[in-house]
This record gives C-alpha cells, structure tokens and sequence, in this order.
C-alpha cells in the first residue's frame, strides 16, 4: 500500500503527495514502472499471487505502480474508496455502465449528452438488449416518471457538453435509489475541484482524465470512482480487467504530475471563465451566453448549491448561424479551435459541426445546439488577452 496516504490532508496536500509511493531508490518524484509484467520469487508466490492469497503485481493491464498511485490521489481527491484508471475517458464511461447492466436492464440518462455518451446510451446499449430512455435532465418530473419502473443504471452529465445544463443531483439520485438504479455523474466538466457527485448522493462517478486531469494536452486517460466496493470490486474490476481498456504508466505518470496542480488550474481557469462570460453577455453579436455562475444561467440557483464554482467552460450562441460562427472562429488569433477542452490553453469549438455532430439536426435543437452555438474552454491566459481576441473576432 502507498506509504503516505492520508484522509486528513487537506485538498493541495494531496494533489501533491496522496498515494505516493517510493522505491528503495528515495526518489522524489513518482517514478514511471514502464514494464508490462512482474517476477516472482518462487512458482508457489506466482501461484498465490493468482489465487489473491498474496498482494503482488501480476501484469500491468490488471494493475501497475505508477497507476496504482494514480488512482489512490484520485480516491483522496473524489473521497471515493475505489479507483479503477482507463486508456480513455470513454472507456471509463462504457465500463462503468456495462459493469451495471445486463442484457434486459433499463437505463435512463439525461438527454443532453456529448456525442460519444449519446452513442452509447442510444445506439450501443440497446444492441445489447438494454432498454435506454432519455429524459430532459432538468425536468424532475421526466425523471420521476422514468424512474416509477425498475432501473438498473442512471446517467448524467452535470454540467452537461456543451450547454452547460445542470441536473438536481441529490433529487434525481434518490429517485433513482428507489428504482433500484446505480447513479452514474460525468464529472467531467465540473471537476473534482468544484463538484463532489458521490457527496450529493451519486454512487459511481466518471471522468475524462485527459481534460483538467492532465490539463495540458499530452495524454489520454479515464477514471471510475466509487464507495461502493462490492459493486467495484465485484463487477467493475472483473470487466476492465478482462476487457483490458488499461492506462498506460506513462499517461498515468503524466496524470500524477497533472493533479499537482489541478486546484491552481482550475480555479483561475473558473476565474477567467466568470470574467469572459460578463463580458459576452455585453455583446450584440451574441443571442445567449451560458454559465452557470451567471444569475441568467437557467439554473444558477441549484449550480450555486452543488457547485463551488461555474467550471471553466462558456457557451454562447452567435446571431447568423453557422456562417458568422465559422467568420468570427477564423478570426481569432489567440484562442485555438480545437474539439478538446480543459487545457492550460484556451480552445474553441463549434459543437455542431464537431462534437455533436453525429447527432441529428432534431437531437441537436432538443440540445438546445444551434448553428450559432460556440463552446469556449478557457484557459491561463491573461483574462484581458483572451477578451481582446473575442471582442476582435466578433467584431470581424
């Protein structure tokens, strides 16, 4: 087990040191296993080691050092007693939902989904032979009568990809307690800096680890969550370990060094963001700004109560649709275009044409996405260089 683990550490303490564990070296850093296999001292270790009578690493698509690591600062920072780490986000995503259903099953998740989530849920599931049905994620009353029936599996994106839709995730999950359902969050956009999922009665929470995680654009990486170990350990374990969706040590690595500062980045980038969408919504170009910490927000009130902070993302819609959208994307100078988000750069899409745009022209307007609709992720720039480049672009 990891020599310094401590619950008593407070946020930056264990960003920084939760779950190190160090060689018979002393180094000071985390050091990078980069092996895919383990020796053992006799045939009869080996053999215990399979029959999990002894605690020994076996291969490192079942479990490795550097990721071992990674996970337990990862269960420090979410207050999570189980972490299992995946090559991507959506592998985190697909595992944590077919480790709780089977063939048969229901699942209900809020319609407002990232493209990828939304195949999932609408297209893959049911080849499956799982029922799927999707509610609007902000009407109580959707999600109380899909959940009148027994349920296997609910999942949310809150705040959701792109507009930023908050779902009331104390209410929806005791509802879906009652149905019988595992409560699944896509923390993604909130981070674990500004929203506790499993805090407001959640039982799984996932994420992205190649967004704010790494936060620098370098690797891909996914993580599951839980306090639930008997379902962890029982049916989410069995299903990564078999299916081999494993992170690699140096992206684990990479994402050890990316939680040093996770806090520091994802306040000041939440700063910014708070600071741009003031300005945005001073804009005439513009028919609608989206933040949650913005008193305009659809749901700023329940944002506030479960939230500590609007995230780093700002979505906005441009009057002319698609045509001025792409002038204004194509004009900026600092901001890149780009489909990723929490960077320490500051990145732009155009969700429609990119991150939901497999989805069709009708699922996209219940998303309230449009032709005009702009995600920002910002980043650590200067707030007044990032405002500079908007106001030019959109001026044209």
């Amino acid at each position: 087990m990891p020599e310094q683990k401590s619950d008593n550490w407070r946020t930056k303490t264990k960003l920084v040191r939760g779950g190190t564990m160090r060689s018979e070296f002393g180094e000071t850093s985390e050091a990078i296993y980069l092996t895919s296999g383990f020796v053992y001292d006799s045939a009869e270790q080996a053999e215990q080691t399979f029959l999990g009578e002894v605690d020994h690493y076996q291969y490192s698509r079942f479990a490795n050092p550097t990721v071992s690591m990674l996970e337990e600062r990862l269960c420090l920072l979410e207050g999570a007693t189980l972490c299992r780490t995946t090559a991507s986000g959506m592998s985190a995503v697909f595992g944590a939902l077919m480790a709780s259903v089977s063939a048969g099953d229901r699942v209900v998740a809020s319609r407002a989904l990232f493209g990828s989530n939304h195949f999932i849920i609408s297209e893959l599931l049911p080849r499956y032979g799982i029922t799927t049905v999707l509610v609007d994620g902000e009407n109580l009353d959707q999600w109380e009568e899909a959940l009148s029936q027994p349920t296997q599996a609910v999942f949310i994106e809150s705040p959701s990809n792109p507009n930023l839709g908050v779902v009331d995730l104390k209410a929806v999950s005791v509802l879906a307690h009652k149905s019988g359902a595992k409560v699944i969050i896509d923390n993604v956009f909130a981070t674990p800096i500004l929203q506790k999922p499993l805090e407001l009665g959640a039982d799984v929470v996932v994420y992205s680890a190649t967004k704010h995680i790494d936060g620098q654009g370098r690797c891909l990486g996914g993580a599951v969550l839980t306090s639930d170990e008997e379902w962890g350990n029982d049916k989410l374990v069995p299903f990564l370990r078999n299916t081999g969706p494993a992170i690699s040590p140096f992206n684990a690595w990479v994402m050890l060094k990316g939680l040093e500062t996770l806090e520091l980045r994802v306040t000041q980038m939440a700063e910014n963001a708070l600071t741009l969408a003031k300005f945005l919504e001073t804009r005439p170009e513009l028919s609608r700004v989206l933040y949650p910490s913005l008193k305009s927000h659809p749901q700023h009130d329940l944002a506030m109560s479960q939230m500590g902070g609007g995230s780093t993302i700002v979505t906005f819609d441009i009057k002319g649709g698609k045509k001025e959208a792409f002038a204004a994307l194509n004009r900026l100078q600092l901001i890149d275009i780009s489909n990723n988000l929490g960077d320490a750069k500051s990145l732009v899409t155009h969700p429609a044409t990119t991150t939901h745009s497999k989805l069709s022209e009708e699922e996209q307007t219940n998303l309230g996405i449009s032709a005009g609709t702009i995600r920002l992720s910002v980043g650590l720039e200067d707030v007044d260089d990032l405002m500079e480049d908007l106001a030019q672009a959109l001026a044209g």
